[in-house]
């Protein structure tokens, strides 16, 4: 989803809670893993691997010059052949500890087995955040937590039918990437250099003797 579309996407949400609880929680996620240069660790369900947010969120590092906000995807089955950023597994949890940040995101409930490695990770002193359906369980272990919003019966009025939790995630990413405040550090060293030139260039002669 690009910025027009997410864009678009806010001025239908305008009046709801969503842009500002899609900010609020992409403020968290940036000022988990900013201060520690990164860490993060996306890991979903058995059955549901956020492929989509990893990309994400990689291109909002890129852009926004914040490389923390690079994942790392943990996945729960690692084919035999994966390339090295894709044969990270379970056991990636097992070494979470201070200063990194685990994001769990899953539309279904996560699974004893997951909710017991993110325990771990929180009592290692990992960061939790989770970006699911709402389940009281991995809530509990949080942070901090978003919900996207159910479903509604059909021929029921509610939520927006495109307001799911992918599209939930598409704001985060993106909301991740417009708050980040510094510019890149090469940008701002080369803006140093142009002013020193500047300076040499107008400073008047050095005096003869």
């Amino acid at each position: 989803m690009d910025a027009v579309r997410v864009a678009l996407l806010r001025e239908v949400l305008a009046g709801t809670e969503w842009v500002a609880a899609t900010r609020r929680f992409a403020g968290t996620l940036r000022g988990a893993v900013t201060p520690h240069g990164g860490g993060l660790l996306l890991v979903g369900s058995a059955e549901y691997e956020p492929w989509h947010l990893a990309a994400h969120l990689d291109d909002e590092a890129a852009w926004s010059g914040l490389p923390e906000l690079s994942p790392t995807l943990v996945r729960h089955r690692v084919p035999g052949g994966a390339p090295a950023h894709l044969a990270v597994g379970l056991g990636r949890l097992a070494a979470a500890g201070r200063g990194e940040t685990l994001l769990v995101v899953t539309p279904e409930q996560p699974g004893a087995g997951l909710l017991e490695r993110v325990h771990d990770a929180r009592r290692n002193g990992a960061t939790v955040l989770a970006l699911d359906g709402g389940d009281r369980d991995l809530h509990a272990l949080a942070h901090d937590a978003l919900a996207a919003p159910p479903a509604p019966p059909e021929g029921t009025d509610g939520a927006p039918s495109d307001l799911d939790l992918d599209t939930v995630q598409h704001l985060v990413s993106a909301a991740a990437g417009e708050n980040s405040l510094p510019a890149p550090r090469g940008h701002r060293r080369f803006r140093d250099r142009l002013a020193r030139l500047a300076d040499g260039l107008t400073a008047p002669p050095p005096p003869r003797w």
